[in-house]
C-alpha cells in the first residue's frame, strides 16, 4: 500500500490538463448512400476567429482529411491540425526516458541514472542516482519475504542508500527534466483514447455567424426492403407497395434530431492514406575528396589586347512574397426542413443524375450502436400476375411472377421484396419472396417469387440446315446455308383461371428470332422474354420458338471436290444457270481427271519395267558368259530400253493432255460470274 502511495505521489508530481473529448460542434445533418458512404454535416455558432474542435475516428482520418470541406458565410478557413498519428511515440522520441520507464518509480529512477533528486522524509538527502537495486527481505515472524528497492546516490558525503518505499517524497532537481515528466504524463493522458483523433478547425472572420464543417466517411450500407400486397381479384391492376429503409448508427456518436437523408446510388469513391508519413527516396551520391594541389610556378607574362566585354543583364529581383489570400468556402445556409409529416407517403423522394434521393420530413434521432428501419414509399403501383418459365430455374413447371412497372415520380433503390396476398375474405397470406433490382421511373421488371404447379410445360430441342442460295464469282461458289433451331413448348394451362405466361428463351449470338414475331417481345440479359396467353380449362397448347442463322460458305472451283460439286450441280436451291455451270464444271474436272489417270498408267508401266531390268541386270552376273541364257537376257534388256522410250513419249503427250484439260478448266472456270 505504501509503495503505490509513493508511486501516485511520484506520478502526480504536476497536474495537467485533461484533453476534452466533447464535440465543440453539433451534428445537425446526416446522409447516407448505398455506395457505402455517409456525409455528416456538423454546426457551431461562432464570433470572430474561432478554433473548432471535431473528434473522429482513427479508421476516418484519412477520408476527413479527403473531404471535409467548410461553409463560412462571413469568413474562411484558416487550416485544420490533429496530433500524428502515432502521437504517443512522437512524443516520447526526443525524451531521455520511454513510455516503459514510467511504469514504477523505480524504473524511473534506473532510467534516469545521474539525476539530481531530493528526497524527504526521516532519512532526508540529495544526491545524484548511481544505482536502484530490488533486494529480497525477510519479514520477521516468519511472514515471508518482500522486495524494495534500495537507492543508492553520490552526495557530498559520499555514497549514500535509502529504500525508495520508505521515503515520504521525492522530487528531481533539475527543472526541465521535471517539465519532460510532466509532458510525457500529459501525453499518456491524451492518448487514452487511442482510436480517435482531435481535429482542430481555424475559422476566422468577423462577427457572429453560423459555421458549417462536412465530410465524407466510410458508413454502412443503408439497405431497402419491400412489401408487396396482392388484391383477392387476380386480374387487379395494382397492388399496395410498401418500402422500408434499414439503417445503421456505427459512427461512435448519438444523432439528436439529424436531418436524415438517404441516397441510392453507385458513386466512385476512393480511399488515400493521406494520414501516412511517406518519404522519397533519394539516390545517395558519394563525397568527392580532392586531392593535394600543387600550384605551377609564375614565370610572368606580357599584357593582352584590351577589348569590350558585352556586360550581362542583371539578375531580375525576386517577386515579393505575398501569402495567398484565403478563399470563403461560403455558401447559404440549408433552407429549414419541410413540417413534419407522419404519412410516409409524404416522404420526398426525387432523381438526380445518377442517384434516387429520399429525404425525411422530420429529424431523426438514433443511439449510436442501434439500428433504425423507416418506411419510404407506401402508393399503389402497377402489377399484373403472370407465370414465368426459366427452364434452368425449374424445367417442368413456370414461376409465379408479378410484372411490376414504377410509374412514380422517382427510382428505386434495390431490395427484397416480401409478397402478400389477400384472399376475397379479407385475410392476408405470406406467398414468397422476390429481388427487385435498381428500379428507374418508367421501366418494368419480373418478379419471380414461387412455383407454379398449375402449369406444366415440356420442352424439345431440334437443329437443321438447309441450302438457300447459290452463287459463282470470280472462279469461286459462294454458298448461303440457313439454319434453323426449333424450340417446341407443349403448355398444359390452369383448369380454371387463364393466365399470361412469359418463357424465357436464351437469345443465341448473331441469329434472328424467325417465330414468333418479334413485336412485343422483350430482351433481357442475353434472353428473349417471349409472352404466351393460356385461356385455361386444363387445355395443352402448343408453342414454336424458332431462332434462324444464315451461313455463308465458299468453294474454290478449280481445286473443289468433285463429289461435293456434283451434290450443288444437283441442288434445286440454286437457279438452272448455276446447275449448268456446275454441271460443265464437274465435266471438266472429270477430263483433268482422265488426263491425269493416263499420265499415271505411264508411271506404272515405266515403274514395272524398271524392276524387271534391276533383275535382269542381277541375274546376268551370275549367269556364264556367251551363254545361251545370258543372249536371251541381253536381248530382253534391249526390248525394254525399246519401251522406256516409247514410254517417255507417252509421258509427254499424257502431261500435255493433263495441262490441256486443266487449261480448258481454268478458262472456263475464270470466265463464269
Amino acid at each position: 500500500m505504501r509503495h503505490l502511495l509513493i508511486s501516485l505521489a511520484l506520478l502526480g508530481l504536476y497536474a495537467f490538463p485533461t484533453l476534452a473529448f466533447a464535440q465543440d460542434l453539433a451534428l445537425k445533418r446526416v446522409m447516407l448512400s448505398s455506395g457505402g458512404m455517409g456525409y455528416f454535416e456538423y454546426e457551431a455558432t461562432v464570433d470572430g476567429d474561432a478554433t473548432l474542435k471535431l473528434t473522429v475516428s482513427l479508421q476516418q482520418v484519412d477520408d476527413v482529411l479527403k473531404s471535409l470541406v467548410v461553409y463560412d458565410d462571413k469568413g474562411g478557413v484558416g487550416g485544420l491540425s490533429l496530433p500524428g498519428r502515432e502521437p504517443l511515440a512522437q512524443a516520447f522520441k526526443d525524451l531521455p526516458f520511454d513510455q516503459a520507464s514510467l511504469g514504477s518509480p523505480a524504473e524511473l529512477l534506473a532510467t534516469l541514472k545521474g539525476a539530481q533528486i531530493t528526497v524527504g522524509g526521516s532519512r532526508a538527502n540529495s544526491g545524484r542516482i548511481v544505482s536502484v537495486q530490488e533486494e529480497t527481505v525477510a519479514l520477521g515472524n516468519d511472514k515471508g519475504t518482500t522486495t524494495r528497492t534500495r537507492v543508492t546516490l553520490f552526495t557530498e558525503r559520499g555514497l549514500q542508500q535509502f529504500i525508495l518505499e520508505d521515503a515520504e517524497n521525492l522530487q528531481f532537481a533539475d527543472a526541465a527534466l521535471r517539465d519532460k515528466v510532466s509532458q510525457a504524463l500529459v501525453a499518456i493522458q491524451g492518448n487514452r483514447a487511442r482510436d480517435a483523433r482531435t481535429i482542430e478547425l481555424s475559422a476566422r472572420g468577423t462577427g457572429k455567424r453560423i459555421v458549417r464543417v462536412a465530410y465524407i466517411v466510410e458508413a454502412p450500407v443503408w439497405k431497402a426492403s419491400y412489401r408487396l400486397t396482392l388484391g383477392a381479384d387476380p386480374m387487379a391492376a395494382r397492388s399496395a407497395l410498401q418500402g422500408w429503409a434499414t439503417i445503421e448508427n456505427l459512427s461512435g456518436q448519438d444523432w439528436k434530431d439529424v436531418e436524415l437523408t438517404l441516397v441510392s446510388g453507385r458513386p466512385v469513391a476512393f480511399r488515400q492514406a493521406l494520414y501516412n508519413a511517406y518519404y522519397v527516396t533519394r539516390p545517395e551520391v558519394p563525397v568527392e575528396v580532392a586531392g593535394r594541389l600543387v600550384p605551377g610556378v609564375d614565370r610572368g607574362g606580357v599584357q593582352a589586347d584590351q577589348r569590350s566585354k558585352a556586360s550581362s543583364p542583371p539578375m531580375p529581383a525576386p517577386a515579393p512574397y505575398r501569402p495567398q489570400q484565403e478563399r470563403s468556402m461560403a455558401a447559404p445556409p440549408p433552407p429549414p426542413p419541410a413540417a413534419m409529416a407522419a404519412a410516409a407517403e409524404q416522404i420526398e423522394a426525387s432523381d438526380a443524375a445518377t442517384q434516387v434521393v429520399f429525404r425525411f420530413p422530420r429529424a431523426v434521432s438514433v443511439e449510436n450502436g442501434r439500428t433504425l428501419s423507416i418506411p419510404i414509399i407506401d402508393r399503389q403501383v402497377p402489377a399484373m400476375r403472370m407465370a414465368l418459365y426459366q427452364a434452368d430455374t425449374a424445367a417442368r413447371n413456370p414461376l409465379a411472377a408479378i410484372r411490376l412497372t414504377n410509374d412514380g415520380e422517382s427510382g428505386l433503390p434495390p431490395g427484397l421484396i416480401t409478397l402478400y396476398e389477400r384472399d376475397k375474405t379479407g385475410n392476408v397470406a405470406y406467398v414468397g419472396d422476390a429481388r427487385l433490382s435498381g428500379f428507374p421511373v418508367g421501366e418494368t421488371r419480373l418478379l419471380a417469387y414461387a412455383l407454379d404447379e398449375k402449369i406444366t410445360i415440356e420442352r424439345d430441342m431440334s437443329q437443321a440446315d438447309r441450302l438457300a442460295t447459290g452463287t459463282i464469282s470470280q472462279g469461286v461458289l459462294k454458298l448461303s446455308r440457313l439454319v434453323r433451331q426449333t424450340t417446341v413448348y407443349r403448355v398444359r394451362g390452369p383448369a380454371k383461371e387463364p393466365r399470361q405466361l412469359i418463357v424465357v428463351q436464351r437469345r443465341l449470338t448473331g441469329w434472328t428470332l424467325a417465330k414468333p414475331d418479334a413485336k412485343g417481345i422483350d430482351i433481357s440479359e442475353g434472353n428473349y422474354r417471349i409472352p404466351f396467353t393460356l385461356p385455361g380449362g386444363d387445355q395443352t397448347q402448343t408453342f414454336e420458338v424458332v431462332q434462324e442463322q444464315t451461313q455463308q460458305q465458299v468453294v474454290r472451283l478449280i481445286d473443289g471436290a468433285a463429289d461435293q460439286i456434283r451434290v450443288y450441280a444437283q441442288a434445286r436451291e440454286f437457279d438452272a444457270k448455276t446447275r449448268d455451270a456446275l454441271a460443265k464444271v464437274l465435266q471438266l474436272q472429270q477430263s483433268v481427271a482422265e488426263a491425269e489417270r493416263k499420265g499415271k498408267q505411264v508411271d506404272a508401266e515405266r515403274q514395272q519395267i524398271v524392276q524387271e531390268q534391276a533383275r535382269l541386270r542381277e541375274n546376268l552376273a551370275r549367269v556364264p558368259a556367251n551363254s545361251d541364257l545370258q543372249r536371251r537376257y541381253l536381248a530382253t534388256l534391249d526390248r525394254q530400253e525399246s519401251e522406256l522410250e516409247a514410254l517417255a513419249k507417252r509421258k509427254i503427250e499424257a502431261e500435255k493432255g493433263v495441262e490441256t484439260a486443266r487449261d480448258a478448266l481454268r478458262t472456263y472456270v475464270a470466265q463464269l460470274g
